[in-house]
């Protein structure tokens, strides 16, 4: 039992080790919150599907309305961030220490406000903020200053917060900025100007144009190296007006100097019309080894030399920046002629199976305008480092994706990529007709599989605008001894008719009551975010296990937001970016309750997909975990000795056993059945998910020390808080 016990902790400490900072677990310092873009929070131990779907579970609070510039409403495009303990260091809560959100608007502003009332500080104040400079116009009826998510890095010194933003002081340009975490001062040597001036002499794939910054869209999220010296900055273009780039900034750690290093544009591109924008709200993602991968949206069509549009690309991790492997989906022409983009979809890199279960322990997973999901193996890419393949307008077989034996009518009954949200076409996916632009979110469960949760807006016809549902998917991952892995729709959300929803996001306890989060802005893409016009956000919680909804909020909740963004949860709380923040949880102190029945992983909702025939998969039960809050509550010495232990880890910052288990994330989710043993706690079991986690309220197992162990946590943080 002790040795059960030090490996969980150790496992616990490595799986978290991510460069967050003294709460490391519960921190959110970057889009989904983490540089694989997972989307997954298994330590969320106060919101379960019993107490969202309860009168308990409202509003909690607005922060003020945030600056509105020259008569325009603010909007977040980019997605709240979320950090545990936030030291402040100037303005009039200096010295405080706040589990904080951080904001950043398409005016040109970054905000730090309080998640949580502490002392006299009421929960929304607001920190700090920061203006970057004047916004210019831009689509959607907004100002085009902050559109990507930022970046958080809680191990330099000081604390720095990466954001880009179009600015237009002396000169308008696109600039990349690193402010001082605690006071939100720029910090030396930034900003950094990019433009065509200082990128087409790093580029890596010219001659391009990096157009005029009023053409170029920095849409997409950052990310860091796992090493924290390099920021990738994606751009695509507004109306399909030039190359997508991606820029990689050297940030000057441990230099001191600052400086844009690299650069590879998604074509040899002059012109100003559409070439591989790398636009996907979700940015790039990073695996274990550092490698970078990107979607691209549409370019010209053929094989191109060095064209990369309608691709998935990876990057070697050392600057200057390598193409190392690429995807191309069978029928990118097709894709290239309509204006479909696989740049809807940003790109997730999924933790590693057992190579015992399968040929393909290495994988990617993305989506698209078109509807579909992409299941890539990063090993074996299957696409070319000169061009991609030729036009091919009929063979959906000769994808190099994973895809399962299921023959479709719409690929001629042929196998081909899963398409979730329909009516299946080649054509009619462009602007407003568009299926899909998010980024998937991953859970595993009890039994160690797998999912896949995909929001999308299936459309009531072929050539329609007018959303239908379903648009929420649960999509799990098939995995067979000696077989390459596949995914397969596993059951819809089907009452809910989403008109363009952002990407989701997974809370859960462990494996134990997973929840899927969304905001659908309820506006279509070509449609204005005029906040006299505009209809209000709505947030969504869907009972991962059953695909019921649990919540809605109404339509006084939340105001007018973005476009493509997703809520972050966070120690009981839901926050929400609009023209503020808002926070949803339990209006009543939660407590201890009992372990009421859990749902199966079988929920919901036919799980069939377009022109296939209805499949059911069933699951197996199990209680879930208890539900924790704030409470006093007694402590073995066993635990607490775990916690100190574990925050020492925290405190050194170790990186232990980086390779395999720096990246992935925590405490896997979906074992839905397994028997609690309390020496069941091996190394396999920690990283793919303990078995029989939703057990977690009896007292006899591994599994019962671990969610304890958890809670013990949470409790000790929310209630500094």
């Amino acid at each position: 039992m002790q040795r059960s016990f030090l490996r969980w902790v150790t496992a616990f400490a490595v799986l978290f080790a991510n460069g967050a900072g003294a709460d490391p677990a519960f921190d959110h310092p970057m889009f989904h919150g983490n540089r694989q873009r997972t989307g997954w929070n298994p330590l969320e131990t106060i919101l379960t599907p019993a107490s969202v779907s309860s009168r308990d579970f409202g509003k909690l609070w607005d922060s003020p309305a945030f600056d509105w510039s020259n008569g325009v409403a603010p909007h977040m495009y980019a997605a709240p961030l979320y950090l545990d303990d936030l030291a402040i260091t100037r303005g009039p809560y200096a010295g405080g220490r706040f589990g904080a959100v951080i904001a950043a608007t398409s005016n040109d502003f970054v905000y730090a406000v309080n998640a949580f009332a502490k002392g006299s500080v009421p929960a929304g104040a607001i920190l700090w903020k920061r203006r970057l400079g004047q916004p210019s116009g831009g689509p959607d009826g907004v100002l085009l200053g902050v559109l990507g998510t930022p970046a958080v890095d809680t191990l330099a010194s000081p604390p720095r917060l990466y954001v880009a933003a179009d600015v237009a002081d002396a000169t308008r340009s696109w600039r990349v900025f690193a402010l001082d975490l605690g006071s939100g001062n720029v910090l030396a040597g930034w900003p950094l100007e990019i433009s065509d001036a200082t990128v087409s002499p790093i580029n890596e794939n010219g001659p391009a144009q990096f157009q005029r910054t009023g053409k170029m869209s920095q849409r997409g999220a950052l990310n860091l190296s796992l090493d924290r010296t390099v920021l990738y900055v994606p751009f695509g273009s507004y109306i399909d007006g030039g190359a997508g780039w991606l820029v990689a900034v050297d940030t000057g750690l441990p230099s001191g100097f600052p400086r844009l290093a690299s650069a590879f544009s998604g074509a040899p591109w002059m012109d100003p019309d559409a070439n591989a924008g790398m636009w996907s709200a979700g940015g790039a993602a990073l695996d274990a080894n550092g490698v970078v991968y990107i979607t691209t949206g549409n370019g010209p069509k053929g094989p191109l030399d060095r064209n990369w549009g309608n691709s998935i690309l990876a990057f070697a991790p050392s600057l200057p920046l390598r193409l190392q492997a690429t995807y191309t989906p069978w029928n990118h022409c097709q894709l290239d002629g309509y204006d479909v983009d696989m740049a809807g979809g940003g790109p997730v890199v999924l933790p590693d199976l057992d190579r015992g279960t399968t040929l393909t322990p290495h994988l990617l997973a993305s989506g698209g305008k078109q509807g579909n999901a992409y299941l890539i193996d990063r090993d074996n890419m299957g696409g070319r480092l000169d061009h991609r393949p030729d036009c091919n307008l009929t063979y959906s077989a000769a994808d190099r994706s994973l895809f399962g034996p299921e023959l479709y009518s719409h690929y001629g009954n042929l196998p081909g990529p899963l398409n979730l949200f329909g009516p299946y076409s080649e054509e009619y996916n462009d602007i407003s007709l568009a299926k899909a632009r998010s980024t998937p979110a991953f859970y595993r469960a009890a039994d160690e599989t797998p999912y896949l949760f995909f929001t999308g807006s299936t459309k009531k016809c072929v050539s329609c605008a007018d959303p239908a549902s379903p648009g929420v998917a649960r999509v799990k991952l098939i995995a067979a001894t000696g077989q390459p892995a596949y995914l397969a729709l596993d059951a819809y959300e089907n009452t809910l008719v989403l008109t363009n929803p952002g990407s989701p996001v997974v809370s859960s306890n462990g494996p134990a009551d997973p929840i899927a989060w969304l905001v659908d802005t309820n506006v279509d893409r070509a449609a204005s975010l005029d906040p006299a016009t505009a209809a209000h956000a709505t947030l969504y919680a869907i009972d991962a296990l059953t695909m019921r909804v649990l919540f809605a909020s109404t339509s006084d909740q939340l105001h007018v937001g973005g476009k493509y963004y997703h809520p972050v949860v966070a120690r009981g709380a839901v926050f929400v970016g609009t023209d503020r923040i808002s926070a949803f949880g339990l209006t009543s102190h939660p407590v201890d309750a009992g372990t009421p029945d859990g749902g199966a992983m079988d929920g919901g909702t036919a799980a069939a997909p377009p022109d296939a025939g209805t499949s059911s998969n069933p699951g197996t039960t199990g209680a879930p975990a208890a539900r924790s809050g704030c409470a006093s509550t007694g402590a073995s010495p066993l635990w607490i000795a775990g916690l100190g232990f574990l925050g020492w880890l925290r405190r050194r910052n170790r990186r232990v056993l980086r390779g395999k288990w720096l990246p992935q994330p925590a405490g896997d989710r979906t074992h839905l059945r397994k028997e609690n043993e309390a020496d069941h706690a091996s190394w396999h079991g920690i990283a793919y998910g303990a078995p029989d986690l939703r057990r977690a309220a009896g007292r006899n197992g591994w599994t019962s020390l671990a969610s304890s162990l958890a809670r013990q946590e949470s409790r000790r943080s929310c209630c500094r808080h």
